[in-house]
């Protein structure tokens, strides 16, 4: 053994007699060394275990050629590149530059870090930028996570892989494809970019900029994002999601649309709990849902839509406003039933059918579920109802403790008034012309509506008044107590429904949202840098 080793050191220092000042690749040991000229010129064969070394990395093989001018090595066997306790990598077949620090390994290629294994046939490995390089199928085992790509980087300061082509991420709770991601296999934080998705059991993910943590299940997706469950899918211009609470939030641009109950949310920041089935939303919000191909957009300040889907509450709160084509009101809170088709207002409420305005403590609106139309409706004390008259002579009123109303195709057509009735009524004949103005009481009223105008009226139990010409009932007589015309209030669009101030909020998000968008996003290219020695070595590939 001591004459191998001296044997291999007089080769050694034969062949280093005109060596450059670089770092010479160092020939630790070996069974076996040899020199044939005439087979592989300037070559150094070495067999039976081979263990070289250079600048901290170790390589080890069953034979070796070293090609000692060109400070250049292949390997062949069980060949393992060991670089500290950062990197492994193991193949069937490798070269080696001392002279660039570059390494090419292909055959059941195996490159192993503290945190993940990577399983490939050829890569290329840079040890001045300490990258590998592979593109070959390769698969990437991480703790529970598995990626599989087509070709890939590894950056080994950073302990991150880049994908530039298709890449899959399979854990045990989703699976992850992308055609661009950065992976952290210490922290197990994945960068998404361009087109992505994230499915699970639980919902779909889209997104085309976002970040997911595969330890702790958290995720942050800002460019075209969608999370889409069983029943309901939620979007906006960022979206926070926690697998773990099953909790997603959202902030600016926010859609929740009702897959099932044909239902939309709209707002700027929401707050979705899907095992609660609680869902929350402000700034600038909005449910609309569906009725008989027409839209009711309900807005409040905060709206919360709890229950099953097939049993949904939506509650309004603070300066409620909603409008329909033919309907439109104003409230302090509104509290809506889906199961029960049941729609409170609540806090001085105002409705406008048409051209009625009506007023009370508190209104009702049910609705009919097999139908998805308006059934009927209750104002339960101090009922007021007020319209113009036709030629704008003074206002039709009517007044009670209760109103009960019938709907038909959406449009009121009948109203009671019950309790301590009031009446002022102008009355017209066939050609619209007064006759007089009708000013009573009594203790209930019956009115039939006809194209939205009174077409009868009658009252019932204790009528005390009389028919006044128009000339005999003085202004001061023609309004009862209590009457307030609010026409300047009506609300008589979608638009409508929103204060100025969340309307000047709106034009801020947006005008911020096109200014982000007209900024250049340039993709990363991907860097070409496979490594081919036979091309770049003047000595022909060993076999």
């Amino acid at each position: 053994m001591k004459k191998l080793l001296l044997l291999i050191g007089i080769l050694f220092c034969f062949l280093n007699a005109n060596a450059q000042k670089s770092s010479k690749i160092n020939i630790e040991y070996s069974d076996f060394a040899d020199i044939n000229q005439t087979e592989i010129p300037d070559a150094l064969l070495l067999r039976g275990n081979v263990r070289v070394s250079h600048e901290g990395v170790v390589f080890t093989c069953n034979k070796a050629y070293y090609f000692q001018k060109e400070n250049y090595i292949k390997a062949f066997g069980d060949v393992q590149m060991v670089q500290g306790d950062t990197l492994y990598l193991n193949s069937k077949y490798a070269e080696y530059s001392g002279e660039v620090k570059k390494a090419f390994a292909t055959g059941n290629v195996i490159m192993r870090s503290p945190e993940s294994t990577l399983v490939t046939d050829t890569i290329n490995f840079d040890r001045n930028l300490q990258e590998a390089f592979y593109n070959t199928q390769g698969t990437i085992t991480n703790r529970e996570n598995t990626l599989k790509s087509k070709s890939g980087r590894y950056f080994v300061a950073q302990k991150k892989f880049q994908f530039l082509t298709a890449v899959t991420i399979t854990n045990p709770k989703y699976t992850i494809k992308s055609n661009h991601l950065d992976y952290y296999t210490n922290s197990g934080h994945s960068y998404l970019f361009g087109p992505s998705t994230i499915t699970s059991k639980e919902n779909y993910i889209y997104t085309e900029k976002g970040f997911y943590d595969t330890k702790k299940n958290l995720a942050q997706f800002v460019k075209n994002s969608y999370i889409k469950y069983k029943d309901r899918r939620i979007e906006a211009d960022s979206l926070y999601y926690d697998r773990n609470k099953e909790f997603a939030s959202g902030t600016n641009n926010v859609k929740i649309t009702d897959t099932i109950n044909k239902g939309i949310v709209k707002g700027h920041y929401a707050e979705l709990y899907k095992l609660k089935d609680s869902l929350f939303i402000t700034k600038r919000a909005v449910a609309i849902n569906i009725v008989e191909n027409d839209s009711v957009y309900i807005h409040g300040k905060k709206l919360m839509v709890t229950g099953k889907p097939n049993n949904r509450i939506i509650r309004a709160f603070n300066n409620v406003r909603f409008y329909k084509t033919d309907m439109s009101g104003k409230c302090d809170s509104i509290h809506s039933d889906q199961k029960k088709a049941l729609t409170k207002l609540i806090g001085r409420p105002i409705l406008w059918n048409y051209e009625n305005q009506m007023t009370g403590d508190v209104m009702h609106l049910i609705g009919n579920n097999e139908t998805e139309k308006l059934d009927s409706l209750k104002v339960l004390n101090n009922a007021f109802i007020i319209s113009k008259d036709t030629l704008e002579a003074g206002f039709n009123q009517v007044k009670g403790q209760n109103l009960y109303g019938k709907f038909k195709d959406n449009k009121l057509y009948e109203v009671d008034v019950v309790k301590n009735t009031e009446v002022v009524y102008f009355l017209r004949n066939d050609k619209n012309e007064l006759i007089g103005i009708n000013k009573n009481v009594s203790s209930r009223i019956n009115m039939t509506l006809d194209k939205n105008t009174i077409d009868t009226i009658t009252f019932f139990d204790n009528v005390d008044g009389d028919i006044y010409p128009e000339k005999e009932l003085p202004e001061n007589a023609r309004k009862l107590r209590g009457f307030i015309w609010r026409g300047d209030e009506r609300i008589k669009s979608k638009d409508d429904i929103f204060p100025p101030e969340e309307n000047e909020l709106d034009d801020k998000i947006q005008a911020d949202k096109k200014a982000e968008e007209a900024k250049e996003n340039k993709p990363l290219e991907p860097r070409k840098e496979t490594l081919d020695y036979d091309k770049n070595n003047p000595k022909p590939a060993v076999k």
